[in-house]
């Protein structure tokens, strides 16, 4: 008895065709922040990578740096990246993020990957929460399309207990060209 044959296998319900005609691979990763930049708030910074730890965002190693945190969405893919930088800082002053929260709806936020490509976002919103009762899936969980946000100190200062008591948070969303 012959064997059976059936249709020819496919990928996603399409055929391979003609050069130039087959289906773009699906982009698993997407590329670590190196850098950003805000003109609007005075920002040109190296971007490190580091870690939520115990539900504890670690501090970026200092007042000139930014953190990007590995537990979040890399630059180029949908989701939420997730970056801090300090206020101010002892013995220094003003720091990388003194400015973040003056920034204004549309202002542009450039973050450039490892891949040497600049990402555009436009910035959304920008707000302050209480440090003890901020809504942290907000903050930090995912999002359905392209965000960076960027979390520093804010509102008033507790000087018995050496700390700021809100978080000013800055959403962005990537302007795709």
């Amino acid at each position: 008895m012959a064997a059976k044959t059936g249709e020819m296998p496919t990928t996603g319900g399409l055929r391979p065709g003609p050069i130039g005609l087959n289906p773009p691979r699906a982009h698993l990763h997407g590329a670590l922040p190196v850098r950003i930049q805000i003109q609007n708030a005075g920002v040109d910074a190296e971007v490190e990578t580091t870690e939520i730890v115990d539900g504890k965002m670690l501090d970026p190693t200092g007042p000139w740096v930014v953190a990007w945190y590995k537990e979040t969405a890399e630059l180029g893919i949908l989701g939420n990246a997730v970056m801090a930088g300090h206020l101010d800082y002892w013995g220094v002053g003003p720091a990388v993020f003194a400015n973040v929260g003056a920034l204004k709806e549309h202002d542009e936020i450039l973050v450039t990957g490892d891949d040497n490509i600049a990402y555009s976002y436009g910035v959304e919103w920008v707000k302050n929460y209480d440090a003890d009762n901020a809504p942290i899936n907000e903050i930090v969980g995912t999002t359905d399309n392209e965000c960076v946000t960027l979390i520093t100190c804010g509102g008033p200062f507790d000087a018995d207990k050496g700390v700021y008591l809100q978080r000013t948070v800055v959403r962005a969303r990537r302007r795709l060209a």
